[in-house]
């Protein structure tokens, strides 16, 4: 199969079109496919997307109207959150005639293998993303799971001490997500989505998992403007880990 006649790489992105790293990092990690920029209807930096990265790779959705169609688990009118633009990229990718994307966030940094050696945890960068999402797509399919998702640092904290090293799967998924579009998932709570999600779902029976055999990195969590960052800095981290409570209170 390749992914790059039936894939794309969806960057959900928000008021932040001069700094959206991710973009470079796909490119320099070996990633040839598309890559759409997925903005809501409510971003005043739109036209700057379409400047910078073409009209055609810039793709709106209706931001209110999609939040109608899913739990936000609180009634806050506060939508300044990726929880929309994840949900709405099934439509998306389904009226782009995809068979399967990769939902990113605007900031990550490096794609990276982590190997022992020399009693250490080492790290290097990849340099064949598209194969790397060949074979995610092919484990997606072979498994049945609703999503895959890559590891990020925190999963490898402890090193090969740590207990994540000897694992190649995690039952979680968090931050980046491969969907198979005829497999839809639906996003809930105005925050802490991914968690609440593969929480609720997860009890339900289906399949959410990360593999370590690839890592993600991305800028420091609230440093970065634009993005969900006024919403984190808002509310903060207690009150974002109790909308999974909510989905989830067991």
């Amino acid at each position: 199969m390749n992914p790059n006649k039936t894939f794309a790489a969806f960057i959900l992105t928000h008021g932040r079109p001069d700094n959206v790293s991710t973009y470079e990092t796909l490119r320099k990690c070996g990633y040839t496919g598309n890559i759409y920029f997925i903005i809501d209807n409510e971003d005043e930096t739109a036209d700057q997307y379409r400047l910078r990265y073409g009209d055609e790779n810039v793709l709106m959705f209706d931001k209110k109207a999609v939040s109608k169609t899913f739990d936000l688990a609180d009634t806050s009118n506060n939508l300044q959150t990726i929880v929309c633009a994840r949900n709405a990229s099934f439509q998306i990718a389904k009226d782009s005639g995809l068979e399967y994307f990769m939902q990113l966030d605007d900031d990550y940094n490096s794609f990276q293998y982590r190997y022992p050696s020399e009693n250490k945890l080492k790290v290097v960068e990849t340099k064949c993303l598209d194969a790397v999402i060949q074979a995610m797509i092919k484990f997606l399919n072979d498994s049945g799971a609703s999503t895959v998702a890559m590891a990020q640092g925190g999963d490898f904290i402890g090193g090969l001490e740590g207990a994540t090293i000897n694992k190649p799967l995690l039952r979680k998924a968090m931050n980046s997500f491969l969907f198979r579009t005829d497999n839809p998932t639906t996003f809930v709570g105005r925050i802490n989505e991914d968690v609440n999600t593969y929480v609720l779902e997860g009890s339900r029976g289906k399949l959410y998992f990360t593999t370590t055999a690839i890592m993600l990195t991305q800028d420091q969590t609230q440093k970065n403007k634009g993005g969900m960052t006024e919403t984190y800095l808002e509310s903060g981290t207690y009150l974002k880990s109790f909308y999974t409570v909510i989905m989830h209170p067991s």
